[in-house]
């Protein structure tokens, strides 16, 4: 098994990069996803998305976000106390496609200690989503508490 080190607030450094895992995105996943989630026909019926601003199937938003999600999450930076977020900025400036290849890679742009709780703190995490081609599909900031060390359950 494979021992994973949690970051606390004290470990975290502006410009540090962090690199995800990959993501196979498939036509069925894209479908199902939206069928639950977000059932409009540019993220369901090929045909029909082809007469949209798509000009083709892609993948909801949310999907796009909810893999990026898993990759962070699962990923090598893995926050003590879990991925708590206090607030998030998204845009997805190219649609996601069946047959990309999800990557995340994420930067810390800033580390803020709280004045009023003095056992944590608010990391600004800037994340892009890319795809096998490097397109970017998804930019993301986030907001996340972080715990020091000494203070995470």
């Amino acid at each position: 098994m494979t021992q994973i080190n949690l970051l606390y607030l004290d470990d975290l450094r502006v410009g540090s990069k962090y690199l995800s895992k990959t993501h196979l995105l498939d036509e069925q996943q894209i479908k199902t996803f939206a069928g639950q989630f977000d059932p409009q026909p540019f993220h369901l019926d090929d045909q029909a998305a082809r007469a949209t601003l798509f000009a083709g199937l892609a993948a909801s938003g949310w999907h796009t976000a909810a893999i990026t999600m898993q990759l962070l999450v699962t990923g090598p930076a893995q926050y003590a106390g879990g991925m708590i977020g206090a607030g998030v900025e998204l845009r997805w400036p190219t649609p996601t496609r069946p047959g990309d290849i999800l990557q995340a890679e994420s930067e810390i742009i800033e580390v803020t200690p709280s004045r009023s709780k003095p056992d944590r703190g608010i990391v600004t995490v800037h994340t892009l989503t890319r795809n096998q081609r490097g397109e970017i599909l998804q930019e993301m900031t986030s907001k996340l508490l972080v715990p020091k060390k000494g203070t995470a359950q």
